[in-house]
């Protein structure tokens, strides 16, 4: 890692880091529904019940992200991130010991519990390690993880499914995240700490100018702010978007085109590199309108507004070839990922990095919950139709929800935070 920090600068060292373990987070978030397939004849399970299942991991998901929030702001970054990644790299490899739908209920559970720390790790390092002008940027990279993970997902997971048995993915992807705490637990510090930072980067980062200090800011004041609605309502409606991507992709194409993982794993690992590539550009263009002068506030909601648009095409999916529906969905994940990159960064704009990680714990936790129910009404949903011989349909009202949800969120946060100005702590 020193010799990586010389070659590109410390705090690209630490996004590389933070991209890496959300890579890894990604891959045990998708093997699953990779697997569904293959499990479907295992375990004769109904839709509802698949839905069921990640609804629990969501669940746990928002409960950990509560928990990791106030964890990572009392204890610190490093600690942190160290405990959610071990913990949740012991539960991926425990989902090789089960063989039920009850078993796998609660495997997500231990899953969901686990990964909690992940992004308010992220979002605070970035926060204490790069000046506003290029967080969205960084965030944007390591972000990019997730589109790097669910890419390697499919290109790897049925590899080692048909190869060494289902049971190889869960335990490989556990051994994966072992293996990163290698590098995170010696290396990471704050700037201040780090001997090898040289003055210029350290004045670099510093350049927003050192933030006034405040004492801990309980759940309860911060729920008190506008601007943590601005990002709470944000993450509540979007972020069920981007699970529906990751749980339901495999079946959509099973379902409404005949293409079992065999076929479709192509137009999966296609989708999420159209993904990957596109959304690191998102981030780049609200960090250059920046630097050419727009206000912190214009460049994040103007690029946001874009992105946002970029969604709405996703409405015609159903009807599209199938290698339209990958460039339509590639456009509309791309888009997610850079919206919420930008999303996250708003936190770091508005509120003091001692607040930081429980915000964004507090709005994940609210996204937990929309991914909780979204997966549980899609299943629902999906069963209906499927009874009936009209599964498309069913898929044509999901991506319809796709489409507007993000306009609709964008509306919301520029009227809960329109200036995106820092808060002012109240110390009561």
């Amino acid at each position: 890692m020193n010799l990586i920090a010389k070659l590109i600068g410390h705090r690209w060292a630490v996004c590389a880091l933070l991209f890496f373990a959300t890579t890894i987070n990604y891959i045990d978030r998708q093997i699953l529904s990779l697997l569904k397939p293959i499990l479907d004849d295992q375990l004769h399970w109904t839709n509802a019940e698949f839905g069921m299942v990640n609804s629990a991991f969501q669940g746990a998901y928002g409960v950990s992200l509560l928990i990791f929030g106030w964890l990572i702001d009392r204890y610190g970054t490093k600690i942190g991130y160290a405990i959610s990644i071990a913990a949740w790299s012991l539960a991926a490899m425990g989902h090789a010991l089960v063989g039920s739908v009850g078993g796998f209920l609660w495997a997500r559970v231990a899953l969901g519990l686990g990964e909690g720390g992940n992004f308010p790790a992220a979002i605070k390092a970035t926060a204490i390690w790069f000046p506003k002008k290029e967080r969205a940027l960084a965030t944007s990279l390591f972000n990019s993880g997730a589109n790097v993970g669910a890419i390697l997902a499919p290109a790897i997971v049925p590899w080692l499914a048909f190869k060494f048995g289902w049971q190889s993915a869960f335990l490989a992807a556990g051994a994966i995240g072992f293996l990163w705490l290698f590098f995170w637990m010696p290396w990471f510090e704050t700037p201040d700490k780090k001997p090898a930072l040289s003055k210029k980067e350290l004045a670099w980062i510093q350049s927003d100018g050192l933030e006034e200090q405040t004492q801990k800011i309980p759940w309860g004041q911060l729920l008190g702010y506008r601007q943590t609605w601005g990002f709470i309502l944000p993450k509540l409606i979007t972020d069920p978007v981007w699970w529906f991507f990751l749980i339901w992709l495999p079946d959509f194409f099973k379902q409404t085109r005949g293409l079992d993982i065999k076929k479709s794993w192509v137009l999966l690992v296609t989708i999420y590199s159209i993904v990957t590539v596109l959304s690191i550009a998102g981030g780049w263009v609200t960090g250059h309108l920046a630097k050419s002068g727009w206000s912190i506030n214009r460049a994040r909601k103007g690029g946001m507004l874009l992105f946002a648009l970029c969604v709405v095409p996703i409405v015609a999916v159903t009807g599209a070839s199938d290698w339209g529906a990958v460039l339509l969905i590639g456009l509309a994940g791309a888009a997610h990922q850079a919206f919420s990159a930008n999303l996250f960064t708003t936190v770091s704009d508005s509120f003091p990095k001692q607040a930081v990680a429980s915000v964004i714990g507090i709005g994940g936790m609210a996204g937990a919950v929309g991914g909780m129910l979204f997966p549980i009404v899609t299943g629902i949903l999906l069963d209906s139709y499927k009874a009936s011989g009209k599964v498309s349909a069913g898929y044509g009202i999901l991506f319809a929800f796709c489409a507007g949800a993000y306009l609709f969120s964008l509306f919301l946060l520029q009227l809960l935070n329109p200036r995106l100005e820092p808060v002012r702590i109240r110390n009561w």
